[in-house]
């Protein structure tokens, strides 16, 4: 009788002592891959949905290249980033179909200068957007003309200077055309275009070379290289030649 009552002891102890090894485990399991998201503790990484795509900003220069200090009311907002993570893409509201997404984690992006959601991610600066609102997307440490892609039915168009030459041929400047952006210019690259609800990729009717004429104050300006491009939708271009 003694010795069953110390077995069923015996047993008891290594079981509270199993329970108490594995709430330890699960407390330094939380510990371990807890996040944060502006300020808030969570557990587990965070995942974006849909077709929501987590971007990591890419810091800006405190200085120039002269060493010139920069203050932080004078900074562009960054609309550049490396991609964390990717939703599964989304899903097509006729069809069903799940529309493949655009990036994946790792590539460089640029996106749109007042898209997407501001947001801290342990502590550093994250954007949270869509993917239909990245212009380009890049391999390597800066876009070049050679590394950038144009996400879906974007397509890059390169602008004109912006001067004027006179009757003399002398080359001016005007304030006009400093306020006035140019609506036309030549393309340089384009996307594999908008995939359809059949999943099929709708062709874009223009390619690189042509001349374009598109809607004023269509798409989004970017500098690559020091050279002024234009990132739009193939559906903003009116006419080409």
């Amino acid at each position: 009788m003694l010795q069953i009552t110390l077995v069923l002891i015996f047993i008891q102890v290594i079981v509270i002592s199993s329970l108490r090894f594995q709430g330890l485990n699960k407390q330094r399991f939380a510990r371990l891959y807890s996040n944060k998201i502006d300020g808030i503790t969570i557990s587990g990484d965070l995942t974006p949905l849909s077709n929501n795509v987590l971007v990591k900003v890419k810091e800006i220069a405190s200085s120039t290249s002269g060493g010139l200090f920069i203050p932080d009311n004078a900074k562009e907002r960054p609309t550049e980033g490396t991609v964390v993570a990717a939703g599964p893409g989304r899903v097509h509201p006729e069809t069903g179909l799940l529309i493949t997404i655009a990036v994946q984690p790792t590539e460089n992006v640029i996106y749109g200068k007042y898209d997407g959601t501001e947001l801290k991610y342990n502590d550093v600066n994250h954007q949270m957007i869509k993917d239909d609102d990245i212009l380009l997307k890049y391999t390597g440490k800066e876009p070049t003309l050679e590394n950038v892609e144009c996400i879906r039915d974007q397509v890059l168009v390169k602008l004109p200077p912006k001067e004027e030459s006179n009757a003399a041929g002398i080359i001016i400047s005007t304030a006009e055309a400093k306020e006035k952006r140019a609506n036309y210019g030549v393309v340089s690259k384009i996307g594999p275009g908008r995939q359809a609800g059949n999943g099929v990729n709708m062709p874009i009717q223009v390619a690189p070379g042509d001349g374009v004429r598109f809607r004023d104050f269509a798409g989004s300006v970017v500098k690559i290289e020091t050279q002024e491009y234009l990132v739009l939708k193939a559906y903003d271009i009116l006419a080409k030649w």
